[in-house]
């Protein structure tokens, strides 16, 4: 069995707006409040760092170079032609609406929630799995023997702090697990985005920063490509 990769990169619909930062602060609010579900502060993810992941690779020097050309490839695959600009691409005019919140693992030990996207047609899905494909046949997409899931990743226990889950000095820290029951039930039809545009697609290094003077983070950007609002 070859070695499981590590993966550096990823591949994503970056995801920004008013709306969802508005939704996402009142969210935050109610969810880490003492008198409310008391969770930690960092369990809630920065709104920079919110992004629909279409997959991750492993890449050395050279790979991210080919990765850079396929991040625009897949836009102009998209296309049909070239990037003067004559042709609009498929993205031009879509957009996405965000609403409900689902977790990972079984609800009462819950570590990861998130907003999924509301397709019905299966537009956004035919969309991304378009924009893997030149990753994915040049052998950079990490295949991970699953469906594409497209999701926001909204609370990620892994991100809080001073964590030892009953774990003392020298042991492996327990992974941080919350009965989200009566969470998801409040939320389950929470509209975190309606409509919102489309407007670039990255490749991303893994390991969010945070924005200094603030309290938010982002991933550094290796490449991305933009499309008409």
């Amino acid at each position: 069995m070859p070695p499981k990769l590590t993966p550096t990169h990823f591949l994503c619909i970056p995801l920004a707006g008013v709306q969802l930062a508005t939704a996402l602060a009142a969210f935050r609010a109610d969810v880490t409040s003492a008198m409310s579900f008391g969770l930690p502060e960092d369990a809630v993810r920065p709104l920079g760092t919110l992004h629909l992941t279409l997959g991750v690779m492993a890449l050395k020097r050279d790979g991210v170079e080919t990765a850079d050309a396929n991040t625009s490839a897949s836009v102009l695959g998209l296309s049909g032609g070239s990037n003067d600009g004559s042709r609009p691409s498929k993205a031009d005019g879509l957009s996405l609406t965000l609403q409900g919140l689902h977790s990972m693992q079984p609800a009462e030990r819950a570590a990861v929630l998130y907003a999924p996207p509301l397709d019905p047609e299966g537009i956004l899905y035919d969309f991304c799995k378009q924009l893997q494909k030149p990753f994915q046949d040049s052998g950079l997409m990490i295949d991970e023997n699953r469906p594409l899931l497209l999701h926001a990743t909204i609370i990620n226990t892994i991100y809080v702090k001073n964590n030892t889950g009953g774990g003392g000095r020298g042991k492996r820290r327990e992974k941080l697990t919350i009965d989200a029951r009566d969470l998801l039930n409040r939320y389950d039809d929470y509209l975190w985005a309606e409509k919102m545009p489309i407007t670039r697609v990255a490749l991303c290094r893994m390991g969010a920063k945070p924005i200094p003077g603030t309290d938010n983070a982002a991933y550094e950007v290796e490449a991305e490509v933009e499309f008409e609002p």
